[in-house]
């Protein structure tokens, strides 16, 4: 027996279709219709349309626009994993011959490369890529608008100069590695690069008049990879699930885990961020990863939402409007998150034990400053301040040679290793050349600069 029920409970259910019908009403959408992913399954599929008795089904397919960007850096990330490029290579030596040559890989994912926000020309989105056969004619001779790596700066051709590098190292068209590596082992076989029946049409709706204007559907040629993918709420919601629990068959855990870490400078106090291919959004207090998108005609939202374990998806087939299909996936994961938060995981002991692990559990003090070493599962470790027993602390991988990696925080890649005695006993912890021993400034021989041989004192 689950602690979480499979399915939303009526309520939730109803909250959350009020939510999408009073968007599509507000914000005058031909149609919208949106899916709610929970532990790996849609549990929520909702529609409204412009049409009584009319409403899309979660298999129609919709334009999804910068959402393509995920599945372009999953391209690249799985280049990366099988050691065909490096994160900062430059872009020059696997594409060479690009107004952007100097800019590395991770620049361009993060959109921190300083290129141009958009092409040279005719506005791309409603054009032909006829009109941009060639990758010279994504940039012009003088493609920075800031320097490298000091800012982001969102920049569709740089994605679409990932997209050539993907078929550069390939050896074959970008729509077709997609199509092998991504959408065929995720069953996403309702997402394609042009329109497949059943698909709406897109629409502008007069800002002043409730009357529309068909949008022109064209194919964007090799601005593809920066927003040309059309799917469904269905493949979304297959696709959110992935980005949230993933699929060894695609992408490792640990580079799922850094898509989602901010790679673009940001403010101490960030609402917002971009991480390799993935929008970050704070709200309430937790993490949004995902993207947004649009096109003329469609605009699209999908989050995921780290601490709810839930995510959403919203698509609408109108060029604007308020609120946004992206807003209303953040608000069906707040209902979900309000009218059934999720169960906390029961406690379990450890199934094995390494009294080697255990003996280093406890306090230990760097200078005068406590922590606590805690033992998790699997031999990995946290240490946690002892002014704040309860809050979050910093987690380490063990590895194969006896030391143990920083995931997170102050200590992200850094080393802990452990220093014995003669005997095996632990003398004390060296963290990143940081000393910590079990009592405050002790043993004077472990702590560098040693210590006052007068040791503590009363004022």
């Amino acid at each position: 027996m689950t602690d979480q029920p499979d399915d939303l409970l009526p309520a939730t259910r109803r909250a959350l279709l009020h939510r999408l019908a009073t968007v599509q009403a507000e914000g005058r959408t031909p149609s919208l219709v949106g899916a709610v992913v929970r532990d790996g399954r849609t549990v929520w599929t909702g529609a409204r349309g412009m049409i009584d008795d009319h409403a899309p089904t979660p298999d129609v397919q919709y334009r999804i626009g910068s959402i393509t960007k995920t599945f372009a850096a999953v391209l690249v990330l799985r280049l990366r994993d099988e050691g065909l490029l490096d994160l900062a290579d430059p872009l020059e030596r696997h594409l060479p011959g690009t107004a952007a040559g100097d800019a590395t890989v991770a620049q361009l994912l993060s959109h921190t490369a300083g290129l141009a926000a958009e092409t040279p020309g005719p506005w791309w989105e409603r054009t032909e890529g006829t009109l941009r056969p060639e990758l010279a004619d994504l940039l012009d001779e003088q493609p920075l608008r800031h320097p490298r790596g000091r800012r982001f700066h969102y920049s569709n051709p740089g994605y679409a100069l990932l997209g050539a590098l993907v078929e550069r190292l390939r050896g074959a068209p970008w729509g077709d590695v997609l199509a092998r590596e991504v959408l065929d082992p995720l069953g996403l076989t309702r997402t394609s690069l042009l329109p497949r029946a059943p698909h709406a049409g897109g629409f502008a709706v007069h800002p002043w008049a409730d009357v529309m204007l068909p949008e022109p559907l064209t194919d964007t040629g090799r601005m593809a990879p920066a927003g040309q993918l059309w799917s469904t709420a269905a493949d979304l919601a297959r696709w959110a699930a992935f980005l949230a629990d993933g699929d060894p068959r695609v992408l490792a855990a640990e580079t799922r885990a850094e898509m989602r870490r901010p790679a673009a400078p940001a403010e101490e106090d960030w609402s917002a961020g971009y991480g390799l291919g993935l929008q970050l959004r704070r709200r309430d207090g937790g993490l949004l990863f995902g993207h947004t998108g649009s096109m003329p005609g469609f605009r699209a939202g999908l989050w995921v939402g780290e601490r709810e374990g839930v995510a959403a998806v919203a698509l609408a087939n109108s060029t604007s409007g308020t609120p946004s299909p992206a807003a209303l996936a953040a608000d069906l994961i707040a209902i979900v998150a309000e009218h059934e938060p999720p169960m906390p995981r029961p406690w379990r002991p450890l199934a094995d034990l390494d009294e080697s692990l255990l003996a280093l559990t406890g306090p230990w003090y760097w200078g005068p400053q406590g922590f606590t070493l805690r033992l998790r599962a699997e031999r990995a470790l946290e240490l946690v301040p002892l002014a704040a027993p309860g809050g979050p602390g910093s987690r380490f991988r063990p590895g194969p040679d006896g030391t143990w990696t920083g995931l997170d925080g102050y200590y992200a890649g850094e080393t802990l290793r452990v220093v014995r005695a003669a005997d095996g006993s632990p003398v004390h912890l060296d963290l990143g050349s940081f000393v910590l021993t079990r009592e405050p400034y002790g043993p004077a021989s472990a702590v560098p600069g040693g210590v006052e041989p007068g040791g503590w004192r009363p004022a």
